[in-house]
């Protein structure tokens, strides 16, 4: 009989407690909330996060147990058709956080803030917050800025909102942007990516999305924060990583970002079971007794 010590029996018995509690693959039931966030980031747990946009893929997302869900305001360029997020309203973002949220069961729900509904300062950011939090059933609501958006952060937080922030590449200024460029490259905007991250946290944010930033610059952010970071296009050392999941699974097409892996091609798939059931109606095999009631 193999002898083990007290000691290494605790340490496994420890090593047990924590790999049950984690994000994914843990063994919780119930909702995951920020603290549970914080605490991964105490032990040193990776997490994913993708976007959901609509119930029925939201619970497969929910199964599949991805921890966090972004109602992203990439809604607009991969379900709404728009051209970016900016056409986004608080209406739609409404709309699809409480499908979202219906959807699942365990899961932690952020809804983004929509362009236009916190830039006014902290009182316009709590009024349209409380709306996605109480019409929407969110857990946690985002808003990109780092400094210029930190008195909306620490009102939000002040009135029990977690807020996740959003700095590098904001993608509601993309026309400011005239694009949408890597973040952070050179002394000067290193250091702003720097006092950006800073001063979300010092706000109160639960956790910050870096969004194409080198990865070299993102690596330094997250050894400095006491909060987990989110990346994007930030490479390999981030806290968690979020993907668009339409990009992830092969549904958009064109050419994906480079930061982009794509695990799936539902287009193809879904593509060629319309061609198929098209294809069927027209040569009259289907439906065929067995789809029919008498």
């Amino acid at each position: 009989m193999t002898h083990v010590s007290p000691a290494r029996s605790a340490t496994t018995d420890a090593a047990k407690a924590d790999s049950s509690k984690a994000l994914y693959g843990g063994k919780g039931t119930r909702r995951i909330t920020v603290r549970d966030i914080a605490a991964a980031k105490h032990r040193g747990e990776k997490w994913p996060m993708l976007t959901a946009y609509d119930a029925m893929t939201a619970a497969v997302f929910d199964e599949a147990g991805i921890p966090v869900l972004l109602v992203g305001d990439s809604m607009g360029n991969c379900h709404l058709g728009y051209e970016s997020t900016v056409p986004v309203t608080m209406e739609e973002m409404t709309l699809l956080s409480a499908a979202v949220v219906r959807g699942t069961r365990r899961a932690l729900i952020v809804g983004d803030l929509p362009f236009g509904s916190y830039q006014e300062g902290p009182v316009q950011a709590l009024r349209n917050a409380t709306r996605l939090v109480k019409d929407a059933g969110v857990g946690a609501v985002k808003l990109e800025g780092g400094e210029r958006s930190a008195d909306q952060i620490e009102m939000l937080v002040q009135a029990g909102i977690p807020v996740m922030a959003h700095v590098g590449l904001t993608p509601q200024s993309v026309n400011a942007y005239g694009g949408y460029p890597v973040q952070g490259r050179g002394e000067e905007a290193a250091q702003q990516l720097r006092r950006d991250a800073k001063a979300v946290q010092d706000a109160g944010a639960f956790a910050v999305v870096l969004e194409l930033v080198p990865s070299e610059l993102a690596a330094e952010v997250t050894r400095s924060l006491h909060i987990p970071t989110v990346g994007i296009g930030a490479g390999p050392e981030c806290d968690a990583q979020v993907l668009v999941w339409t990009d992830m699974a092969g549904m958009t097409s064109g050419r994906v970002p480079r930061f982009v892996k794509q695990y799936a091609q539902l287009r193809d798939v879904l593509g060629g079971a319309a061609k198929a059931f098209a294809e069927d109606v027209v040569g009259g095999a289907y439906p065929t007794q067995e789809h029919s009631f008498h």
